[in-house]
C-alpha cells in the first residue's frame, strides 16, 4: 500500500507541474493576473514537497524489505545493512533517477525562494524549472517506473546489490556528482529566463554565482570520490582510464571551471557577457548528454546503468529539446548581448579566454574521443575504441598552453594591458625553476617520457607562479585572491603529481607458493607468503592472504581478499594497500594455478595520495571564493 501511496504522490506532482505551464501559458496570451507567480509558486513548492515524501516513503520500503518492489528485490537483501539497503536505491537505473529528480526538486526549490518576491526573472525561470523536472518525472513514470510490483505476492528475498557497490566511497560517490549536475540547472534555468525576458540591462551574474560555485564543489568531489574508489576497489590500482562514463562526467566539469571563470570577468569588468551565457547552457546540456549516455547502455562502460536504447532515445530527445531550446534563445538574443567593454589585449580577461577557448577544445575532443565509436559502428558495423593514448595526446598540449596563461595572467590585472616587459618579469622564475626541476627528475629517473614531463613542467609553472605570488604578498604587501591561489596551486599540484605517478609507478605480477619467500627488485628486498584463510562472512566468502614484506628497510603486513557473494555469485578482488605520504604499495590476489602456486600483482604507486589532496585544496580553494564572494556582497548591499 505504501509503495502505491508514493506512486499516487509522485503522479500527483507530476500533475501539478503539468498545472502551472499550463496555467502560465493561458494567462500569457491575457492580462497577466495580480496572484499568478504566488499560485504558480504555491503549486511548485507543493509538487516538490510531493516528490520528497514519496522518496521518503521509497526509503522506507527499501529499510523494511518490501520485496514485492521489483527494484527493491532486484538490488537489495535483507541480510544488508540499513546504510546499504538506503544506498542500494541508487545502485541502478530506476533508483538513481528517482534520486535524480529528488536533487533537481531541491535545487529549484531553494534557488526559487531565495530569490525576492518581485524579482523580473522569478516566473520565466520558475516555468523553466517546471518544465525540466517534468520531463525527468515523465521519463521516471513511464518507461522507468521504480514503483512496479511483482504480484501478486513478491519474492521472499532480494538478489542483493551488487557487491563493488556495498562500499561507503561509491554510496557517496553517487549522489555528489548528482548534485553537481543537477546543481547547474539553476544557471541554466535563469539564463534562459534572463534571454527570453529580453531585458539586459538586469544584473543577472551574482544571482547564481553563489549557486554555480556549490554545484562545483559537488561536482569535484565527485568525480574525485569515484577515482578514489575505483583505485582501491576494483582491483587494478588505476584512478582515471578515460572510461566514455567517466569522460562525459569530465566534460560538464571543464565548462563549469571554463564558466566560473568567465562569470568573474562579466560580474567585474562586463565582459565576456554572451560567452559566459553559453557556457552557462552548455554545462546543463552536457550533463543531459552525459545522462543520455549513461542510462541508454548505447557505450559498453562498467558504470552504465541501463541497456535499453529505447528509455535513452528519450532522454536524447528530452535533452535535445531542452538544449535546441535554450541554444536557439540564446542565438535569437545573441545580437542584443555584446558587452559594453571589449577584451583588452593583454588583460586578465584575456588570458582568462584564451583558457576558456583551450577548455572548449578539450570538450570537443572528448565529445569525439566518446561519440566516434557510436558513428563507426552506425556506419560500417565494427567496433573500435578510443583509449587513453589519444587522451593523453591531445591533453599535454592543452595543459601546456593553458598552464602559460594562468602563469603570466597571475600579475596580469582587470581590464589592463600587460607591458611585454611585465610578461617576462611574471613568466622568468616559474619558467627558469620548472625547466631546472623537470631536468633534475628526468636525470634521476632516466625516464623519457614526452607526455609526463610536459604534465610535470606546467604544473610545476603553475606551483611555482603562486608561490612566487604569496611570498610576494607576505613581504610586499600585495594584493592576492586567497581562494583563487589556493584552487589553482592544487589544479598545478594535480599537474605535477599525475605525472610523477606514470614515470615513477610500477608493477611486478608474482607467482609463489604458501611459505615461499622471494625477492622482488631494490626496494621490496624480500616478498613472504606466509597464509591463507577461508572467511564466512554474512553474505559472502572470504579468500584472505597474508603476506609480509620487507620494503625500504620496514617490514609491512598486507591482507589482499577475494571474495564471492553468495546471492549474486560474484567474485570481487579487495587490494590491500599499505600508504606513506609519498606512495602506496598496492597488493591484489590472483587465481591459484595448477602447480598450486598463487598470483599476486604487487604495484608501488608513487604520489598517489596527493592526486587527492590537490583535488581538496581546489575545493577549499572554491569554498573560501565563495565565503568571499558571499562576504563582499553583503558588505556592498549593507553599505
Amino acid at each position: 500500500m505504501i509503495g502505491e501511496i508514493a506512486h499516487f504522490l509522485s503522479l500527483s506532482a507530476a500533475v501539478l507541474l503539468i498545472l502551472i505551464l499550463i496555467f502560465n501559458v493561458f494567462f500569457s496570451f491575457n492580462k497577466i493576473h495580480s496572484n499568478q507567480l504566488t499560485l504558480s509558486l504555491r503549486l511548485f513548492n507543493q509538487a516538490c514537497f510531493l516528490v520528497f515524501i514519496s522518496f521518503g516513503m521509497y526509503i522506507y520500503l527499501a529499510i523494511s524489505d518490501d520485496f514485492s518492489i521489483v527494484y527493491i528485490a532486484s538490488h537489495s537483501n535483507s541480510q544488508l545493512p540499513v546504510f546499504y539497503k538506503v544506498t542500494s536505491i541508487w545502485s541502478a537505473h530506476e533508483g538513481s533517477m528517482f534520486l535524480w529528480i529528488v536533487f533537481l526538486t531541491g535545487w529549484s526549490i531553494l534557488f526559487l525562494n531565495s530569490l525576492n518576491k518581485n524579482h523580473p526573472l522569478k516566473r520565466l525561470t520558475l516555468l523553466m524549472l517546471s518544465l525540466i523536472i517534468l520531463g525527468f518525472m515523465l521519463f521516471l513514470l513511464i518507461t522507468s517506473n521504480p514503483f512496479e510490483r511483482i504480484l501478486p505476492f513478491g519474492v521472499i528475498e532480494g538478489a542483493d546489490i551488487n557487491p563493488i557497490l556495498q562500499d561507503p566511497a561509491l554510496a557517496i560517490h553517487p549522489p555528489m556528482l548528482y548534485l553537481g549536475y543537477v546543481g547547474f540547472v539553476i544557471a541554466f534555468s535563469y539564463i534562459t529566463a534572463y534571454l527570453f525576458n529580453g531585458d539586459f540591462e538586469l544584473q543577472w551574474e551574482q544571482d547564481i554565482k553563489n549557486w554555480s560555485f556549490v554545484a562545483w564543489i559537488f561536482l569535484t568531489i565527485g568525480i574525485t570520490l569515484g577515482s578514489w574508489w575505483a583505485y582501491y576497489e576494483l582491483g587494478w590500482g588505476g584512478y582515471w582510464f578515460w572510461d566514455p562514463v567517466e569522460n562525459v562526467a569530465l566534460m560538464p566539469w571543464l565548462a563549469s571551471t571554463a564558466f566560473m571563470h568567465s562569470l568573474f570577468a562579466s560580474s567585474k569588468s562586463n565582459v565576456l557577457k554572451a560567452w559566459t551565457m553559453f557556457l552557462g547552457i552548455l554545462i546543463f546540456s552536457l550533463s543531459l548528454f552525459g545522462a543520455f549516455i549513461v542510462r541508454s547502455g548505447i557505450i559498453d562502460s562498467v558504470h552504465s546503468f541501463a541497456n535499453d536504447p529505447e528509455r535513452g532515445l528519450y532522454l536524447l530527445g528530452f535533452s535535445g529539446f531542452i538544449s535546441l531550446l535554450a541554444m536557439g534563445i540564446f542565438a535569437y538574443r545573441i545580437p542584443s548581448l555584446n558587452s559594453s567593454k571589449l577584451v583588452v589585449i593583454g588583460s586578465k580577461e584575456s588570458f582568462l579566454s584564451m583558457n576558456n577557448i583551450l577548455m572548449i577544445t578539450s570538450i570537443f575532443s572528448i565529445f569525439l574521443g566518446v561519440t566516434y565509436p557510436l558513428i563507426i559502428e552506425s556506419i560500417s558495423g565494427d567496433k573500435v575504441s578510443i583509449g587513453p593514448p589519444y587522451y593523453n595526446t591531445i591533453f599535454a598540449p592543452i595543459i601546456l598552453i593553458a598552464s602559460i596563461f594562468i602563469m603570466i595572467s597571475v600579475d596580469a590585472a582587470w581590464q589592463r594591458s600587460m607591458s611585454l616587459r611585465n610578461i617576462f618579469l611574471t613568466a622568468a622564475i616559474p619558467t627558469v625553476f620548472s625547466l631546472i626541476i623537470t631536468y633534475v627528475v628526468w636525470y634521476a629517473t632516466g625516464i623519457f617520457s614526452i607526455l609526463a614531463y610536459i604534465g610535470i613542467f606546467s604544473g610545476l609553472l603553475i606551483l611555482t607562479s603562486y608561490f612566487v605570488r604569496v611570498i610576494n604578498n607576505l613581504f610586499n604587501k600585495r594584493f592576492i585572491n586567497k581562494g583563487s591561489a589556493i584552487a589553482h596551486i592544487g589544479l598545478g599540484l594535480l599537474f605535477f603529481v599525475v605525472s610523477m605517478n606514470s614515470i615513477l609507478s610500477y608493477e611486478k605480477n608474482l607467482n609463489i607458493s604458501l611459505d615461499q619467500t622471494v625477492a622482488v627488485d631494490e626496494s621490496v628486498t624480500a616478498f613472504s607468503f606466509d597464509d591463507i584463510k577461508v572467511i564466512k562472512a554474512s553474505n559472502h566468502d572470504i579468500i584472505s592472504a597474508e603476506v609480509s614484506i620487507r620494503q625500504d628497510g620496514k617490514n609491512v603486513l598486507l591482507n589482499p581478499q577475494k571474495r564471492k557473494y553468495t546471492t549474486r555469485g560474484q567474485i570481487t578482488s579487495e587490494s590491500a594497500i599499505q600508504a606513506t605520504i609519498l606512495k602506496d604499495t598496492y597488493l591484489t590476489i590472483g587465481d591459484q594455478l595448477e602447480n598450486g602456486t598463487w598470483t599476486f600483482s604487487l604495484k608501488i604507486n608513487y604520489f598517489i595520495k596527493w592526486i587527492w589532496i590537490s583535488s581538496a585544496l581546489m575545493v577549499l580553494g572554491m569554498l573560501i571564493t565563495i565565503f568571499t564572494v558571499s562576504y563582499t556582497h553583503l558588505r556592498a548591499h549593507e553599505t
